[in-house]
């Protein structure tokens, strides 16, 4: 049986309204994203610590899931209608056929390569080398597979750096990638923070799959320590908001590593980061750049 796809851009007056009407007239999901995404207007949703994230971007594309037969036209006609627009907005469909979803999602994820003796192995593969350092890894819903740039710009820095013994600071953990990364490198302890409920699960579980113990909570029950070591792989406009958290949560002398970063926004979160850090060259892959410094 196959599918059909509904894309539809809406602003966020109108976005969440159309997502309740295209739900009321038969859609079987509705999910909302960026429209900006994976450009430089990409607008981040996140919130500081005790605050409620944003709700929705300025610009943000609706994808609705519908019966192969079902009518869109009038659909778009009457959810118009139904939130006060005199027309419908400009849509898009496709036809998505019907997969074995679960082989198809993971058919996508092989293991990888980040350097000499560091691997990232999905939980549905066996390692390469089993004498490797093998992270073992089940994505689920959250960030960070290793198959991003600025997921392996972070893990290569963590392999070349850890010396063993730190106390290492993940915000931002996702899928826990990194703070499971840094144990199995070395490190003595590491605390992955999120403010998705359902990347801490996540980043608990890969940890348990590893055989780590590492702590993974949200940032109101984050620790008051300083780290050795703090390694945020977010995007630029958090990483600009939250320069003064991440800094204090460093010790005199401990690292910073930043990624998420377009290569365009790196000299911005340099000039900010730059008030506490002595700040190495930026190391740019595919388009994403990865900084570093130590605390004065």
């Amino acid at each position: 049986m196959a599918w059909l796809t509904l894309t539809v851009n809406a602003s966020a007056e109108h976005a969440d309204a159309l997502s309740e009407a295209l739900l009321e007239l038969g859609a079987l999901s509705v999910d909302v994203h960026d429209a900006d995404a994976d450009t430089p207007a990409e607008q981040a949703i996140f919130g500081e610590p005790g605050e409620p994230p944003a709700h929705l971007w300025s610009h943000n594309r609706v994808t609705a899931l519908f019966a192969e037969d079902a009518p869109i036209a009038d659909i778009m006609l009457e959810a118009a209608r139904n939130i006060g627009l005199e027309q419908p907005p400009a849509y898009s469909t496709a036809t998505l056929e019907d997969n074995d979803w679960v082989r198809l999602t993971q058919s996508q994820f092989n293991p990888i390569r980040i350097s000499q003796r560091l691997w990232i192995v999905p939980t549905w593969h066996t390692p390469s080398d089993s004498d490797a350092i093998n992270i073992t890894l089940d994505p689920g819903l959250a960030f960070g597979t290793g198959s991003h740039p600025t997921t392996r710009l972070c893990l290569r820095w963590l392999d070349a750096n850890i010396k063993g013994g730190e106390y290492v600071l993940d915000y931002g953990c996702g899928s826990g990638i990194l703070a499971i990364a840094a144990l199995k490198l070395g490190a003595a302890s590491a605390i992955g923070v999120d403010v998705d409920t359902q990347a801490v699960q996540a980043s608990r579980d890969n940890a348990t799959a590893n055989q780590v113990t590492a702590q993974f909570c949200l940032p109101d029950g984050a620790p008051k320590l300083q780290a050795d070591i703090v390694v945020a792989n977010i995007l630029t406009n958090p990483l600009k908001v939250l320069a003064p958290l991440l800094a204090n949560a460093v010790r005199q002398g401990g690292q910073i590593v930043l990624s998420g970063i377009l290569g365009e926004q790196a000299a911005d979160v340099e000039k900010i980061y730059a008030q506490w850090f002595d700040l190495k060259p930026a190391i740019v892959e595919d388009g994403w750049a990865c900084l570093s410094g130590i605390k004065r």
